[in-house]
């Protein structure tokens, strides 16, 4: 009995030594893994295929311990949300209008703007064509004609713009329906609630429910399709952001854009 006594005695010991031990080594482990940082990026609807497919996965990967999530919409409602204090990192653009919006306002770091991609506008069909449409001002032969709202997406002020300046949007007012946001307007081509569509080369790119008949003419904007980024002063990361956005200028970032159907214009960092 004596035996046994001692015997479960030493066990008992044992079994307390070790579990001490493994609380102690989890309290270690506690202490050394340190919390994600979030990053927060408000970015263009045509930036969404990059960024979810490509972009963030190989920027986690490089940097385990930052997660970035992005929020897609038009650049206009983006730009009214981060007015009215949406938590935002950063801001990537379709359209220099709202940038410079937001920088006069004081919303965003005008130190880190910066200019990153260029686009261009294209007329698509569905893909069977119904209006049997060939050139870019072809867009008159068909009967309904999806675009972004001018109002607050900048893919419908660009055609906006370019119709007026080819002198038919006045005669095409009736034929238009306006999307929030340009991939709602692609959706709609490619099921074909509508006949034409005018977006970006990048989302027509991105299926191939569409069919892109021709580039808005060179001549029809007097500016470029600029895409700027910038950080949000409110932004709790601040520096992280700014890795993230020297990011978006390095080669590899510029590669993945050039995929999707970008042109990069940054300089790489």
């Amino acid at each position: 009995m004596k035996y046994l006594s001692k015997l479960l005695l030493v066990l008992t010991l044992l079994l307390g030594i070790s579990g001490c031990s493994d609380t102690e080594g989890a309290q270690r482990t506690a202490k050394t893994i340190k919390p994600k940082t979030t990053l927060k990026i408000a970015a263009a609807s045509s930036l969404e295929y990059a960024f979810q497919e490509k972009l963030i996965p190989m920027y986690e990967k490089a940097h385990p311990t930052i997660n970035v999530e992005g929020t897609y919409d038009s650049s206009g409602k983006l730009q009214t949300q981060i007015e009215a204090g949406m938590e935002a990192d950063l801001f990537f653009s379709a359209a220099t209008k709202q940038m410079d919006a937001l920088t006069a306002e004081d919303i965003v770091d005008k130190t880190t703007v910066e200019n990153i991609l260029e686009n261009k506008v294209v007329l698509i069909t569905p893909q069977d064509n119904p209006a049997n449409l060939e050139s870019f001002t072809d867009i008159t032969k068909a009967t309904s004609i999806a675009i972004g709202d001018p109002e607050s997406v900048p893919a419908g002020q660009y055609a906006q713009a370019i119709l007026e300046k080819l002198n038919l949007w006045g005669s095409l007012a009736d034929h238009f329906s306006l999307g929030t946001n340009v991939t709602e307007v692609l959706h709609w081509v490619a099921a074909g609630s509508a006949e034409a569509g005018l977006v970006y080369e990048t989302d027509a790119k991105t299926t191939d429910q569409v069919t892109i008949i021709d580039e808005a003419p060179a001549a029809s904007l007097s500016e470029p399709i600029l895409y700027p980024a910038a950080v949000v002063k409110t932004s709790q990361h601040p520096q992280a952001t700014k890795d993230f956005l020297a990011f978006l200028q390095s080669d590899k970032a510029a590669t993945v854009f050039r995929e999707y159907g970008f042109t990069p214009l940054a300089s790489p960092k």
